[in-house]
This record gives structure tokens, C-alpha cells and sequence, in this order.
């Protein structure tokens, strides 16, 4: 059990690392922080906190730096979350505002604010299962034959497909089956649209065969596509801003694991009920990322995994601001996918 003084020292050693990135010394902390104690009395407490396993001494520097453990007591009962400035808050609203379009937009502009505020690589899960509801189709004439199928959904996505235009069908009466369609469907979630009603539809509105089996196709494919998990990275290339990853082959090994987008959405998934969770170092399961920390969040919307996103980085790792930038992001998003609700 760590008495108050050692905590203070520990996390002035932490957070002094955590910026500078260099070995801090007893030195160091005696000039920069006014503790009222003298460089030796602090020389002793950082060898005590040495030999319980919070500080380390990296090759013959004079300095220490934090360990894993000293990471991981420093979240669990010292980091304190900041808050975000009135400029990173309007980048942020600005950044959505220019980039929000669809479903897709949202998550990936997520991806690529994380990581540019937090300056470490960013991972979104997105569990697209949403709850997407049908708005309308269209029919698009090509020519005198073919026409193309659109299919809108709430959240802005459109599927389509090149239909054969039945003979003798007018671009009218092709309108007409579209609307009687649309007000039929229209409110419902994809996922609430049975194989019985559809069948239903068939009989009492789309008789052409044909026409109706390629509007079934693309209704079902929607319907997958809303059901897949996608992957959205941001900011690998802040890996080479970091003293850490200087080591080229370290950097390709992890890029080698960022690259495998089945081994980002194992990794992500891995944490999806866990509320925020934050692992550091060995802690990780994947080995090409034990000298790492990963914070991440899984975030709901109406009981619903909506997703989840991650920050990847050193271990130092400023963890106050991340966590910061992740709890304001979350609230953000649950605001935006409301409005796209409504």
C-alpha cells in the first residue's frame, strides 16, 4: 500500500514521462514540482517505489520510468479525466457536420477524429444492425428494357440493382408499383420485413415475377449488409510520431496486425460488453501488441451494441485525455444516431 506521498511522486513521474517521453530523475521532479522536499528524500522514494515494482531503470540512464504496474495503479486510482476545450469541441462538430452522410460517414469520421485528438491509432467497430428502416424504392429507367431498383433507408444508405423492365410496363405504371411498395414497407425496420410479408407483397402488388424476385434479392442484401460488423482504422501513421515505434520492424509487425481486419474485429470484440475497459501491456491477449495499451468502449443505443471504438497506443499513453476524448465522442454519436432516428 502506497502512502500519499508516494502516490503524488508516482504520478509526477508518470505524467512527466507520459509527455516527455525521457527518464525522469529525483532531480527532475524536485525543479519542475513544488513538493517541499529535497531531491534526496525523493531519490529515496523513487528507489522504494523501484523495488515495489512501479518504476524501472532503462539501460544506464539515471532516471526511471514507469512499469506496467505503475500504468496500471495510475488508472485504476490516479488518472483524472480532464476536459475538452471549446476549440477541440468545435472541431469535433465541425469535423461530423462536413463528413455526415450515411451510416458509414459516421463511424469512419469517428475513426479519424480519435485518433487526430488523441494522437494514437483509433479502431471502430460498428455494429450495423442499427435498426435501418425502409423508406421508399425507386425505379430509374436506363432504357427501354432495363431500369435500376434503389432501395433508401433512413440512415441515408441506398442499395441498387439493373432490373428488366416487364414487356409493356410504362415508366408510369412503373412509378405507381413503386409507391404502392414504399407505402406498404415504408416505417418498417429491414429486419422486420418477413419472408410472409414479402410473400404477401408478391400476391397483392409486384405480380411480375421477375421484378419481384430482383427487388427480393435486394431487399435481403440490404438486410445482410446492416447485419455486418466493419472495421474503420484511423491514424496509423501516428505510430511513427511515437519514440516507441521508431524500431521499424516493431512498427511493421503492428501494422502487419492492423492490416488483418479479422484480427482488429477479434480484438475489438473481445471487449464488447465490458463498458469502457482499458488493458495495458501484458494484459493484452495478442501478443503483437503486449507492449501496447489499448483503451476501449462499447457503446449502446436503445439496448443495442452500436459499436465499438479503441485507441491503441504506447503504454504511455496520455490516459486522462483518451478517456476524455472517448466519453465526449460517445455522448456525441448517441446524439447523432437520435437525430438520425427521428
Amino acid at each position: 500500500m502506497l502512502n500519499d506521498r508516494k502516490k503524488k511522486i508516482l504520478q509526477l513521474i508518470i505524467e512527466d514521462y507520459i509527455s516527455t517521453a525521457e527518464p525522469v530523475g529525483s532531480r527532475t521532479i524536485a525543479r519542475k514540482y513544488d513538493l517541499g522536499i529535497s531531491p534526496a528524500t525523493i531519490r529515496n522514494e523513487m528507489s522504494d517505489l523501484e523495488l515495489l515494482g512501479y518504476l524501472e531503470q532503462p539501460h544506464t540512464s539515471a532516471g526511471r520510468v514507469p512499469s506496467a504496474q505503475a500504468y496500471r495503479f495510475y488508472v485504476d486510482s490516479l488518472v483524472e479525466p480532464g476536459s475538452l476545450t471549446d476549440n477541440d469541441m468545435a472541431l469535433i462538430n465541425s469535423w461530423y457536420k462536413e463528413r455526415r452522410r450515411n451510416i458509414d460517414d459516421i463511424f469512419q469520421s469517428t475513426a479519424k477524429i480519435l485518433s487526430r485528438m488523441t494522437q494514437n491509432v483509433s479502431m471502430v467497430l460498428a455494429n450495423k444492425d442499427t435498426g435501418a428502416v425502409f423508406r421508399y424504392i425507386k425505379f430509374l429507367p436506363l432504357d427501354s428494357s432495363h431500369a435500376i431498383l434503389c432501395i433508401v433507408t433512413d440512415d441515408g444508405n441506398v442499395d441498387n440493382c439493373v432490373v428488366e423492365i416487364p414487356l409493356g410496363m410504362r415508366p408510369e405504371e412503373m412509378d405507381y408499383l413503386a409507391g404502392r411498395i414504399s407505402s406498404v414497407l415504408e416505417g418498417k425496420e429491414l429486419s422486420e420485413i418477413s419472408d410472409e410479408l414479402l410473400s404477401a407483397l408478391h400476391m397483392d402488388v409486384a405480380e411480375d415475377k421477375v421484378l419481384f424476385t430482383s427487388f427480393l434479392q435486394a431487399i435481403k442484401r440490404m438486410s445482410r449488409k446492416q447485419n455486418e460488423q466493419r472495421v474503420f482504422l484511423g491514424g496509423t501513421k501516428q505510430l511513427l510520431n511515437q519514440p516507441e515505434f521508431r524500431d521499424v520492424e516493431r512498427v511493421k509487425s503492428l501494422l502487419g496486425i492492423l492490416e488483418e481486419e479479422k484480427v482488429v474485429r477479434d480484438l475489438l470484440v473481445a471487449g464488447e460488453d465490458s463498458g469502457l475497459k482499458i488493458t495495458i501491456g501484458t494484459e493484452n491477449k495478442f501478443t503483437g501488441i503486449q507492449d501496447c495499451s489499448m483503451v476501449q468502449a462499447t457503446y449502446r443505443l436503445n439496448g443495442k451494441i452500436v459499436g465499438t471504438m479503441a485507441v491503441l497506443g504506447p503504454t504511455r499513453m496520455e490516459y486522462g485525455k483518451v478517456i476524455t476524448v472517448m466519453d465526449y465522442l460517445h455522448k456525441y454519436l448517441k446524439t447523432i444516431f437520435e437525430q438520425e432516428k427521428e
